[in-house]
């Protein structure tokens, strides 16, 4: 909450962009979603540290067996999370079935920090339980999923931020973190722009992995933000947002937005 409320706070003395919708109904949106998605993994048997913890009592996973220095092994932990992550963003837009649960984030019509936390309660599901089988084959400290879980939730409220930061210094920052003129991008309504810079932390997956795209070719002050087949805000509320995943086309065809 204290980084939501920093870069809130960020948004309204420093904005990148003028927004399009009432921020009061968005925010009311994205929270509640963070209400829905944090209630519902409570009814999971563990969460990835305590996963961390089990694998350490059984012996599991690489680290485990093959054990680093603890700082080398924080790193190399927090780092192959990471990679996870980006590998997953990938998959959520490729394939058919969890883009379907994805794209609620991306329906968002605005781009600001609560859109770091806009997403459908079965994607949080399906990624903490990816996540949970990445601590389970790697078998890291408890202290680097901890670690990576802290930075991966702050860095997705900064990567979101409609914050204004000079372009020298942002070209400097993207090489350690992936900034908000960097990710807005992959906001973009166009599928081309989409499919890009899918980083939420580190930003070299997308460099290593041909995924990067500098910036928008529209500019981030005229570029539109959402997804081309939903953008009727009477549709958006949060009851049609949680049935996304089963809504169609007016012509009875899935939504392929993702391509």
């Amino acid at each position: 909450m204290f980084v939501l409320a920093v870069m809130a706070g960020w948004e309204l003395l420093a904005p990148r962009r003028l927004l399009t919708v009432a921020k009061t109904g968005r925010w009311w949106i994205n929270l509640g979603l963070v209400a829905i998605d944090t209630a519902l993994l409570q009814l999971l048997p563990v969460l990835p540290v305590g996963m961390a913890l089990l694998t350490e009592a059984k012996g599991w996973g690489g680290l485990n067996n093959y054990p680093l220095p603890l700082g080398m092994a924080v790193v190399v932990s927090v780092a192959a999370l990471d990679f996870t992550i980006y590998l997953q963003h990938v998959m959520f837009h490729f394939v058919p079935l969890f883009w379907r649960f994805h794209r609620m984030h991306h329906t968002d019509l605005d781009f600001d920090t609560s859109t770091g936390v806009r997403f459908h309660p079965i994607e949080i599901v399906l990624s903490s339980c990816i996540k949970l089988a990445a601590v389970a084959v790697l078998g890291p400290p408890a202290i680097a999923v901890l670690l990576f879980e802290v930075l991966l939730n702050a860095t997705s409220l900064f990567s979101h931020g409609n914050i204004r930061i000079h372009s020298g210094l942002d070209r400097w920052l993207r090489w350690l973190v992936v900034t908000p003129d960097m990710h807005r991008v992959h906001h973009s309504v166009l599928p081309s722009e989409t499919n890009s810079n899918f980083g939420f932390n580190m930003p070299w997956w997308d460099r290593l992995c041909g995924t990067y795209r500098p910036q928008p070719a529209a500019g981030h002050e005229r570029m539109t933000i959402g997804l081309s087949q939903f953008r009727d805000v009477r549709l958006l509320t949060l009851p049609k947002l949680l049935l996304l995943p089963l809504r169609w086309n007016s012509n009875g065809t899935e939504e392929r937005g993702r391509k």
